[in-house]
Formats: structure tokens, C-alpha cells, sequence
């Protein structure tokens, strides 16, 4: 009588009833991102370095907007960026590179060549994604750069994805970056000593990274596991004294392993 009154059993056919799945599968994924929205992650402390006011407050404020993410520390200029970063020891510092007293290339290398701030990551702020000072910071020790008018998300995600120890540069964008500067600069002396310390394997698996393969690429062209890969990379930055991928890849280019345009 109620199925009568409501528009008949056909409501309640099959189709009806896979309508009604999909809505609640739907709910629960909808569910699940506003979950994953609300917690990124363990908290990451972060210092933001830029000598214009304007621009810290804005990113203090975008920081903000995120529950994962703490501000503990603010710098003009790239001497107080090395001053902050040593007394908060951050995860992630968001540097300039043009500051005055101290740029940001300078800051950057003096972070990444201190053995207290290894965990500390330098994730440079630019206008422009092929810049020679881009490259410089790089050479440096940065892992990564994002543009100044990125959204906030993706912001949020670079600063992440950095504090994870991976590098944030695409593959290509790397690779045209460095291309573009690299025979500009002059080899370093000690190149070939710096190189002669890797493995036939690892310096096979140095000219992939430095080509924009990943872990699982590199596995599978050398059909080794993506963990061997991994173990691989990881002595290769201890030898080379690199502070992260994207550093490995500067490093291919100017010691020659790898020649721009191969």
C-alpha cells in the first residue's frame, strides 16, 4: 500500500537501487577528500625569507590557511634568513634569491652546508622558471623553486613535497634549466675527482636522474627493483655531498656525464 501511494514498486527496480549506490559511494569519497583536506599531514614549521614585506605578509597569510603548516620564522635579507633558520631549525625555508647584505644563492648554501640543518630544505621563490639564479641556487643546494603567484594549494603541496626530501622541479623544466646555463659556466677543477668515487652503477643511474627519470623508470630500463634504485640514489648524494635530486642533476651536467641536447 505505501509503495502504491509513493509511485509504485517500479521505485524500487535495480536501477533504482545502483542510482542509490553510486550517490552513497559518491558521499563517501566526497567524505574522504574533505578528510584528507582538513589533515595534510604532521605539522611542518616553515621560514619565510623575502625582502619585501608585502610579499611575507602574503604568504604568511596563505601559510595560515593551513593546519599543517607553521610560520616560525621571518627574515629580510639572506644573512637573517641563515640566523633564523639556525635557531628554529624549519623544514622548509621559502627563499628569495635577490636580498640584500646576503642573497638568497649565498643563504642557500650556507643552510645546505651545515651538517646540523640536513633536515632543513630550501625551496626557492621566483618570477621566472628559467632564470640563471634559479640555476645558481641549485648548484647551491636548494631543492626546488615555485613561482611568486602560485595558488595557495599547490604552494602547500611544494612545501610538502620538499620537506619529504624529494626535489620539486619537473623533469623537463630541469632539464632546460640547466641545459640553458650549464655551458655558460666553467667545469668545476675537480670534476673528475668528484665523479670518480661512483660505481660504473651509479654513475649509469646518475646519467638517469640527471635525464628526468624517475625511480620506477630508472628501475625499469636497468630491470633492477624501484628499492635498489632507491638505495642507489641515496649513496650517490652521500658521495657527491649532494643535498638532494636536484642537485645530482646539476651536478651530472657540469662534471660532463651528461651533455646538453643528448
Amino acid at each position: 500500500m505505501a509503495e502504491e501511494l509513493i509511485g509504485g514498486s517500479d521505485l524500487y527496480n535495480d536501477k533504482y537501487r545502483e542510482m542509490q549506490e553510486r550517490l552513497r559511494q559518491r558521499s563517501e569519497e566526497a567524505a574522504r577528500m574533505a578528510d584528507e583536506a582538513l589533515s595534510r599531514g604532521p605539522e611542518l614549521r616553515v621560514v619565510i625569507a623575502d625582502d619585501q614585506d608585502l610579499v611575507r605578509n602574503g604568504f604568511k597569510l596563505i601559510l595560515s590557511s593551513f593546519e599543517n603548516l607553521k610560520v616560525v620564522g621571518e627574515a629580510s635579507n639572506g644573512r637573517e634568513a641563515v640566523e633564523r633558520v639556525r635557531e628554529t631549525k624549519p623544514d622548509v625555508v621559502l627563499m628569495d634569491i635577490r636580498m640584500p647584505i646576503e642573497n638568497g644563492i649565498e643563504a642557500t648554501a650556507e643552510i645546505t652546508a651545515d651538517p646540523e640543518l640536513a633536515d632543513t630544505h630550501v625551496l626557492i621563490l621566483t618570477t621566472f622558471d628559467i632564470d640563471e639564479y634559479v640555476y645558481d641556487a641549485l648548484s647551491a643546494g636548494a631543492s626546488g623553486f615555485m613561482l611568486k603567484d602560485s595558488e595557495p594549494d599547490d604552494i602547500a603541496d611544494a612545501i610538502e613535497v620538499v620537506a619529504q626530501g624529494d626535489a620539486l622541479i619537473q623533469p623537463s623544466i630541469t632539464r632546460r634549466l640547466v641545459e640553458t646555463f650549464v655551458e655558460s659556466r666553467t667545469r668545476r677543477v675537480h670534476s673528475e675527482t668528484s665523479l670518480s668515487v661512483l660505481t660504473e652503477r651509479e654513475r649509469e643511474i646518475l646519467a638517469l636522474v640527471a635525464r628526468g627519470l624517475t625511480n620506477d623508470d630508472i628501475a625499469s630500463d636497468l630491470v633492477i627493483s624501484p628499492a635498489t634504485v632507491k638505495t642507489h640514489v641515496a649513496r650517490i648524494m652521500s658521495k657527491l655531498g649532494a643535498h638532494d635530486r636536484a642537485q645530482l642533476v646539476v651536478l651530472a651536467y657540469e662534471n660532463g656525464l651528461v651533455v646538453p641536447g643528448s
